[in-house]
């Protein structure tokens, strides 16, 4: 795996499958394997998940790009302006740790991270096996 490559940990609409996969990520992805954050991973009832911080294993998806451009339409999709107060995106972009299922360290990747206030205010209830998928 090349290091100059962008991470991104996706655990819900951008995951291969999904429904926004192919429209931002497909033909943009050189790499892509499985691998586990911690946090607490929420279904909101708007049809797509919410990963807050927590200590959690949350399940998903590494997509690895040539260039950091990829972020743009990503921040983009997930309403995160860079600069904007945390407390006006909804959700926004950090760097977490990921792992493999093997509990292996395979270093950091961007990820998109919502206030769990906003999640449960949005309706979220938790997913306690840390997967989300659409038939969730």
């Amino acid at each position: 795996m090349t290091q100059d490559l962008v991470k991104v940990f996706v655990y819900g609409t951008l995951k291969p499958g999904e429904f926004y996969y192919s429209q931002y990520c497909e033909g943009h992805v050189v790499e892509t394997f499985t691998a586990i954050a911690y946090g607490t991973l929420f279904d909101l009832p708007m049809g797509y998940p919410a990963m807050t911080l927590g200590d959690r294993p949350v399940h998903g998806v590494v997509l690895c790009f040539e260039n950091a451009a990829c972020l743009s339409a990503l921040d983009e999709l997930e309403d995160y302006v860079p600069g904007r107060s945390p407390e006006e995106n909804e959700y926004n972009r950090r760097q977490v740790n990921i792992f493999s299922q093997d509990g292996i360290p395979l270093g950091s990747a961007w990820t998109y991270i919502m206030d769990t206030a906003k999640a449960l205010a949005l309706g979220g209830a938790m997913v306690s096996n840390g997967t989300w998928t659409a038939a969730y």
